[in-house]
């Protein structure tokens, strides 16, 4: 049979060869990854997490290891905008892959500076309002419980540039079907999700939090289950089901390890899929998802992995609709 058709089209012209991209945060700005493999290959580079100026980050320690994931803290450490815009960007940019901006601000007229300098920049060809880091203590996730506030924070972005916008939403909120409804409607072209949840390791020895900061955002395997679900509800709240596209495409991540984990996001509702915390344990496993993604669509006679996008949804019927209505309780990160 002909080879699968793996392209995505994630809206306003930006189509990628294929739905695997690095999650931001998880390989510096590309370059480290250039080193072992062809970034051509995979569908995106989303860089690490830009602000206007530049960051030292969080003090440490300000990583720990969890059981199956990681709790990180590392407080948006960069070099600011104008150092990614000048030293960053072109290197990766002749290599040829397709690039994702993540930004992140204090408040809407930051959000919109940033978009204003990176409009027009060679090389870039999206970017992701990372309205969702639980790592600081102002901006980031104060604006992603807020649907007010971040549909203030996306219009001000979209109306300063014309490149794709990928709003980042955040799973620590009551209902995340209402806040990608409330950035989609602002104009985001995209969402992705989840960020990291936050979370605590204490030193018992110690008797102290581990995390210099206190708090950090878990990630990896340990939260894979709760992502999905997530995605599945974004799904449905963008009017996906019963054979139609939700509104815009999204974007899944949290703890994919391999083609299968990334597949049940895709069976959830997911067009596109972000490696990231399995990055630091085999630096190929973005690649490998790639490869076992197409594997999956030989072995099952699917000419198109976009034909896969949001099929679970079908298959639960409105059995899961009703257990949608009587969850109990409430419910990134750089």
């Amino acid at each position: 049979m002909a080879l699968p058709d793996l392209s995505v089209d994630l809206g306003r012209g930006l189509v990628l060869a294929n739905p695997v991209m690095t999650a931001s945060g998880t390989c510096g700005f590309g370059e480290e990854l250039a080193r072992l493999f062809d970034l051509r290959r995979l569908g995106a580079v989303v860089i690490k997490g830009t602000t206007l100026r530049p960051r030292s980050g969080n003090p440490p320690p300000r990583v720990v290891e969890t059981p199956a994931g990681m709790l990180n803290s590392i407080g948006l450490q960069n070099p600011g905008i104008d150092q990614v815009i000048a030293a960053k960007i072109p290197p990766l940019a002749r290599y040829g892959v397709t690039v994702i901006v993540n930004i992140a601000g204090d408040s809407p007229a930051e959000y919109q500076e940033l978009a204003r300098r990176l409009d027009g920049v060679p090389g870039v060809a999206a970017i992701e309002l990372n309205i969702s880091c639980p790592n600081v203590d102002r901006g980031g996730m104060v604006i992603g419980t807020h649907p007010e506030l971040a549909a203030e924070t996306v219009g001000a972005a979209r109306s300063v540039t014309s490149l794709p916008l990928i709003v980042k939403l955040s799973p620590n909120v009551t209902d995340i079907g209402i806040m990608a409804q409330a950035v989609v409607g602002a104009g985001a072209d995209a969402v992705s999700l989840v960020n990291t949840f936050t979370g605590m390791a204490i030193d018992v020895e110690r008797r102290r939090p581990i995390l210099a900061r206190g708090v950090g955002g878990l990630s990896g395997p340990a939260i894979r289950p709760l992502a999905v679900y997530q995605v599945w509800q974004v799904f449905r709240a963008l009017g996906g089901g019963r054979g139609r596209p939700a509104r815009v495409p999204i974007i899944g991540m949290g703890g994919i390890m391999n083609a299968r984990d990334a597949l049940e996001f895709i069976l959830a509702g997911a067009s596109a899929v972000a490696v990231g915390t399995a990055t630091f344990v085999d630096p190929w496993t973005a690649l490998e998802v790639v490869e076992g993604i197409e594997q999956y669509c030989r072995r099952h006679g699917v000419q198109a992995v976009r034909d896969l996008v949001g099929a679970a949804q079908e298959a639960a019927g409105a059995e899961v609709e009703q257990h949608d209505g009587e969850q109990g309780g409430e419910h990134d990160g750089e």
